[in-house]
């Protein structure tokens, strides 16, 4: 099994959206006889891209796998969504591969989520080639591209082909290796002659090839410096080495649709890039001991692998997709779940095809193999054998960056939405469920609206549940501006025991985010002490609801400071009801003012946008905090109140093309400008 092992290859295909991955995936399936007809993203037709969702969109927006074979070697394609709604899913399937083929646009140059994607795979050590496509469409270009990913990533990019000819002339490429010219006639390619007029620049960027690639390699160096030539074997074995350690990433180039390049990129694929073999070795956490251990990917070890990806289906029931990091797999058994503490049974595993799912006898490392209905498993549990309890860290989903409330359209639907969207947040875990109990919404949280749109359009399709989407309420507070010193006192007398407390506080603000404080500052006992935690219950309980629109009130301190009580006819609920009064009659004469929720925003746009953005920002009443600079772009770190920002993701992508990303969180709650509050009150009032 080893030297089965030693020829695999686990590839995601990463790029910003429209870059041509799926294309890419077609072509190559295609190009190795695996599909008998080249599939189009355009003709809904891929053997990648199937779901309906993705079919409407013309874009990915889940990972798809398919298995084939080129010149001997076995190569699994990880084929990911570049929409920034859908990422969350690149990062996690990322994690399964064991390099990355980085998808450049020839017109467009690197994007926003090229940048991110490229980060991952620095977080994963995964060694990548860069591929600039679409080299055939007007206003292409090569150098531009090359030049802005030389200027961006990091290890830096090296050029080992040159394109021949530009935009509708684009016919093939300089192979900067063999010398040799690849010129293509509908996806047939003829080897010959590098073009005369090609010559002066290929000489050029060969040496400029050479003198990088020797940086893999000490002795190679020393040779190159002395002025001898090196062989073609010394350069590609210097190539190979300087892609697996990270110390360079080969350029290459083409046209997928016009099926230029794509049989050199496989090439290089199986001759740079890593089998699970060459990997280095799994860092992992022995779950008995704590202590941190390595994992070799030796199939004569005990079995251990990763979920990475869980797909609900609501007649085959859940499938869970794993890599497998060492030890190998039969085609049924049991494994333990190291997270969950409990033994899985299996009874067959399953290699993944696009949509299919086939049935497989044995599975060994770096396998990425789905296995369904399993108890207790989820996407991020490690499952191994019992006699070597690991646990592998798995990555954190993509925050979520927009909420919707969701409401059933059909009456009795309520307990549907939750047990369907639950196991939507199995398949998809950047997605989130809440129930804000303060404004009984049941919110669904996502990191775009087309993100939540896709899921609503899927619950509809998978469970056959209507929902309707509404922008969330924003959960104001109110506070107080004033100290002010009050009597709340509740007398009733109505036959037998009557009802009697009386008592005395001072209400004065606190910080901001100081909550509630109550001190009991009663001396001689003109309140017994029995009845003091009342008078807090009462003030806590009439607090739920302020004054100006019914929100909680926060950040304030009460002094309970004097008071009478009455022998007979005083309790609990008597002064329970004194200290709701006080507070009631406190709150009028304090100044109360409303404050909203303030988040913390960051911002990542190319330069070109900073001024729109800024702009932005401020109409939004946003507070700017600051710029860093990221690569080519800009990162702008802002407050901003979470009532101006209910719908940034949408409005962020039309104003930068697709090409700007944000992250939010809670910062703080700040006061409302006067001039909006009233407004603000009036409205709300309104709507109650």
């Amino acid at each position: 099994m080893i030297e089965k092992v030693k020829k695999s290859r686990n590839i995601a295909l990463v790029a910003h959206s429209g870059a041509g991955k799926t294309s890419l995936a077609e072509n190559i399936l295609f190009k190795a006889g695996v599909t008998t007809r080249l599939g189009k993203v355009e003709e809904g037709n891929t053997a990648m891209d199937f779901e309906p969702e993705e079919l409407k969109r013309q874009s990915s927006i889940s990972s798809s796998f398919h298995k084939l074979d080129w010149k001997k070697h076995h190569i699994t394609l990880i084929d990911t969504p570049g929409d920034q709604n859908f990422f969350s899913d690149t990062k996690s399937c990322m994690q399964a591969g064991d390099s990355a083929v980085v998808m450049i646009d020839g017109v467009d140059g690197v994007k926003v989520q090229t940048e991110l994607a490229w980060k991952y795979a620095e977080d994963f050590n995964m060694p990548c080639i860069i591929f600039i496509n679409k080299l055939d469409r007007e206003r292409a270009d090569f150098m531009r591209t090359f030049n802005d990913a030389h200027e961006i990533f990091d290890p830096k990019p090296i050029m080992i082909q040159l394109p021949i000819g530009s935009e509708n002339n684009f016919k093939g490429v300089v192979d900067l290796v063999a010398m040799k010219a690849v010129t293509y006639d509908a996806g047939k390619a003829t080897v010959g002659d590098i073009p005369s007029d090609m010559m002066d620049e290929a000489e050029s960027r060969r040496e400029a090839m050479i003198e990088n690639i020797a940086e893999a390699d000490d002795a190679l160096i020393e040779k190159y410096l002395e002025g001898e030539t090196l062989t073609d074997d010394e350069i590609k074995a210097a190539l190979k080495k300087g892609t697996m350690e990270r110390i360079f990433a080969p350029v290459l180039c083409g046209s997928v649709l016009n099926d230029i390049g794509t049989d050199l990129l496989l090439d290089c694929v199986v001759s740079c890039l890593p089998s699970p073999a060459e990997r280095s070795a799994w860092k992992c956490v022995d779950a008995v001991s704590g202590d941190e251990i390595e994992c070799e990917p030796d199939p004569e070890a005990p079995f251990a692998a990763f979920v990475f990806k869980t797909v609900a289906d609501p007649y085959a029931g859940q499938l869970s997709i794993f890599r497998i990091v060492s030890g190998k797999l039969g085609s049924d058994g049991t494994f333990y779940n190291v997270n969950k503490e409990t033994k899985e049974r299996f009874n067959q595993i399953l290699g993944i095809a696009g949509k299919e799912q086939k049935q497989i006898s044995e599975a060994g490392p770096g396998s990425i193999v789905a296995v369904a209905k399993l108890k207790d498993t989820k996407t991020g549990d490690t499952l191994c054998d019992d006699s070597r309890k690991i646990k592998i860290a798995c990555t954190e989903p993509m925050p979520t960056l927009i909420s919707f409330a969701i409401q059933a359209k059909n009456q009795g639907d309520e307990d549907k939405i939750f047990s369907s969207l639950s196991k939507l947040i199995e398949e998809d875990q950047a997605l989130k469920l809440d129930r804000n109990a303060e404004t009984k919404e049941i919110l669904l949280l996502g990191r775009g609206q087309v993100h939540i749109e896709a899921t609503v359009e899927k619950l509809k399709r998978k469970f056959n549940v209507d929902v309707l989407l509404n922008t969330p309420k924003v959960p104001y507070r109110e506070t107080i501006k004033k100290k002010v010193r009050v009597q709340g006192k509740h007398k009733k007398q109505s036959g037998g025991h009557g009802q009697f407390g009386d008592c005395w506080i001072k209400m004065e603000p606190m910080p901001r985010g100081g909550g509630f404080e109550f001190v009991d500052a009663i001396v001689g006992g003109s309140i017994p002490k029995t009845y003091i935690p009342a008078v807090e219950k009462g003030i806590v309980e009439a607090a739920v609801k302020g004054v100006l629109a019914g929100f909680p009130t926060v950040d304030f301190r009460v002094i309970l400071d004097d008071g009478s009580f009455h022998a007979v006819d005083s309790s609990e609920m008597a002064f329970k009801i004194a200290g709701s009064l006080a507070f009631k009659k406190a709150i009028e004469e304090a100044k109360p003012v409303l404050l909203e929720p303030i988040m913390k925003v960051a911002v990542t746009v190319p330069d070109d946008f900073m001024g729109d953005i800024m702009g932005d920002l401020n109409s939004r009443r946003g507070r700017v905090l600051g710029m860093d600079s990221e690569g080519k772009n800009q990162v702008v770190n802002a407050n901003v109140p979470l009532s101006e920002f209910l719908t940034y993701a949408p409005d962020l992508t039309s104003m930068t093309g697709g090409r700007g990303i944000f992250t939010m969180e809670f910062s703080h709650y700040d006061e409302v400008p006067a001039q909006i509050s009233q407004k603000l009150v009036e409205e709300l009032n309104k709507e109650k």
